[in-house]
């Protein structure tokens, strides 16, 4: 009898708190509710000494905490929520504590894909961000199927930062930005026409207003100094990282070509100019991890640090910052709360830096 009582007791609370945080929530609405909120998730080993917990146990109160985060935010009305998981630095940590968050990793992912889970209850599309082959394979597989099971979801964005550092990801960028303007010079066209000029291909040459010049692959493949020959990808990237740099002048079979900057509208060629594919800043974004969602609003890191720890750089730059001193573990709907009210209050503010840039 007692039990049962109880137990209707904890219902009935229950179902008032949740009417409270919904009554919150519609006051809250009534202002701008970010899209974009990334957690860095910090505190959870301390959490784990504070309360002479076993080692792991942090870890596994951290995954509460997250689920009880993603609720609150997703009720709110925020879109995209992405946390900071497992660094690349982190695998510097000892062996066994790697493998336990590997080990936790893997059945956390798997519990996503259950019928009653989180993601399908909110309709969440999941995203694993980060170079992924440095994970194990197994949390690679169950990173791989659990983004394609959720690939038809459409309501709410989840994406978990493994395996990843910001200097990471722009590097990444860059490279692949780098490869994708080297196709575009190397692949094979027979007429391409450009600011008004047409460049037609004439036996594996390239006519400009008169001028033949060599197509840039057989350039590098046929130009050579003495008796040394030239290494083709070195005289691409070379080209590509001047583009990069700026204007430069170079020689191709006797006829002197400046490349100039692009200019408004494209890039003007002159009777001895030839257009090169430059790297701009929408060809970075574009190949970034996280070019699959907006830039984040507010960035929450527990714990009381300050330090981003590697995480967002490149999208954080009118990102307010809030750093309670809670632990990971500790963090709940107070803190969400304050931060979008400080994010409401500061919003015209932000707005106004955003369109600026």
């Amino acid at each position: 009898m007692m039990e049962k009582t109880s137990g209707r007791i904890c219902q009935l609370f229950g179902s008032l708190v949740t009417s409270m945080r919904k009554c919150m929530f519609h006051v809250l609405s009534v202002g701008p509710i970010p899209q974009h909120i990334a957690f860095i998730m910090d505190g959870n080993r301390r959490y784990a000494k504070r309360q002479d917990l076993a080692e792991g146990s942090g870890h596994k109160a951290g995954y509460l905490a997250l689920m009880s985060m993603l609720g609150y935010c997703y009720e709110l009305g925020v879109k995209y929520v992405t946390v900071y998981a497992f660094s690349i630095d982190n695998f510097k940590r000892q062996p066994e504590e790697v493998q336990h968050v590997m080990d936790l990793m893997l059945e956390k992912i798997e519990g996503l894909l259950e019928k009653e889970s989180i993601v399908n209850r909110y309709g969440i599309r999941v995203y694993f961000i980060g170079n992924l082959k440095l994970l194990s394979e197994p949390v690679r597989v169950a990173a791989e199927k659990a983004m394609k099971a959720s690939a038809n979801n459409t309501k709410a964005v989840l994406l978990v930062c493994v395996a990843y550092t910001s200097c990471d990801e722009i590097v990444h960028a860059v490279q692949e930005s780098c490869k994708a303007k080297r196709n575009e010079i190397q692949a094979p066209s027979s007429t391409n026409i450009s600011n008004g000029v047409t460049e037609g291909m004439e036996e594996g040459k390239k006519k400009t207003n008169g001028l033949v010049m060599h197509d840039v692959e057989d350039s590098c493949k046929d130009r050579s100094y003495g008796s040394e020959s030239v290494d083709t990808n070195g005289i691409c990237n070379e080209a590509i990282s001047d583009v990069i740099q700026g204007s430069h002048q170079d020689k191709w079979d006797g006829v002197e070509i400046t490349t100039c900057k692009p200019l408004a509208g494209g890039v003007e060629l002159n009777n001895n100019q030839r257009e090169v594919p430059t790297i701009n800043l929408v060809d970075i974004e574009k190949h970034m991890y996280m070019a699959v969602a907006p830039d984040p609003d507010i960035l929450i890191r527990s714990s009381g640090e300050t330090r981003l720890s590697n995480f967002l750089l490149w999208q954080t730059a009118n990102c307010p910052l809030y750093s309670p001193s809670a632990l990971w573990p500790e963090l709940g709907l107070r803190h969400l709360v304050w931060a979008v009210l400080n994010f409401q209050r500061s919003y015209k503010y932000l707005e106004k830096k955003r369109k600026q840039i």
